[in-house]
């Protein structure tokens, strides 16, 4: 796990939350936003990009309607919205 999820994780061996789920998937859309920018012609990660970004953006929507604060702390935390 990342430096960004264990700030957000609520205990030592939290993995399955959404705030976890959310900077995994963060770092996972960062690491492939990299690797299509090398490789324009890889579909099959760009489809797996698309698919990580929905998932987030899933997850967030969740997010917002059942913990606000929980909500602002991952934005804040993880740099998504300005």
């Amino acid at each position: 796990m990342n430096k960004k999820a264990q700030e957000l994780a609520m205990h030592d061996k939290d993995t399955g939350s959404s705030e976890i789920q959310i900077a995994l998937l963060t770092e996972k859309i960062e690491t492939l936003s990299k690797h299509i920018k090398q490789f324009k012609k890889d579909k099959h990660s760009s489809v797996g990009l698309l698919r990580a970004v929905n998932r987030r953006k899933k997850l967030l929507e969740y997010l917002k309607n059942t913990k606000m604060n929980s909500y602002k702390n991952v934005l804040s935390k993880l740099g998504l919205r300005k």
